[in-house]
């Protein structure tokens, strides 16, 4: 599991969240991991963001492109462009959950042109206060297949990657639409 290092309470929060939200079923062959991110922007200006299954290019550097098929509903399929730089071009997923209220996704690849089998990842939010102002608490987890040739360290190492350049640049994203919102601090916090 990677979690940055804050104070037992913020670890406190963050582990209690991965328990009640993050819950994969790992099988022998497959490696799964949480991330965490702090955001400095409110939860609804980064789930607005997040929430969108039909436009991933919005913070993630790695998609050039996405094509959905469907309703934009539970079950839905997009197919993701990937930029030149990884070892693929498309990933097939499918929309597994979206929850507004609880600010949750759920993913599943079911298809393309890569290594990333039986890849499952969830996605939620939580609102805490950063500098006295709004801010997300973001953690995302997979589970995966590790694939033939591979270690399971290799492969988290690899994924786990992936996924802290994508919340590095929804942190950059949320934050830079933040500043434009200027959201005003809370007092008495």
């Amino acid at each position: 599991m990677v979690m940055n290092g804050h104070d037992d309470a913020t670890d406190s929060s963050e582990y209690s969240h991965i328990r009640r939200h993050h819950k994969h079923e790992v099988r022998a062959n497959q490696c799964t991991s949480s991330l965490v991110k702090h955001i400095k922007a409110p939860v609804h200006l980064v789930w607005s963001l997040v929430r969108r299954f039909d436009q991933p290019q919005k913070y993630k550097p790695f998609v050039s492109g996405c094509y959905v098929q469907g309703n934009l509903g539970i079950g839905s399929v997009r197919e993701v462009c990937v930029r030149s730089g990884l070892p693929a071009t498309t990933s097939m997923e499918r929309l597994e959950l979206l929850d507004e209220e609880e600010h949750i996704l759920g993913i599943k690849i079911v298809g393309g042109d890569h290594r990333l089998r039986n890849y499952s990842s969830i996605m939620t939010l939580h609102p805490e206060i950063i500098d006295g102002r709004p801010g997300t608490l973001v953690i995302e987890s997979f589970v995966v297949d590790v694939p033939d040739g591979n270690t399971k360290d290799e492969t988290c190492y690899f994924v786990e990657a992936l996924i802290k350049c994508n919340l590095k640049s929804l942190a950059d994203v949320s934050e830079r639409l933040a500043v434009q919102d200027r959201t005003e601090p809370i007092v008495g916090v």
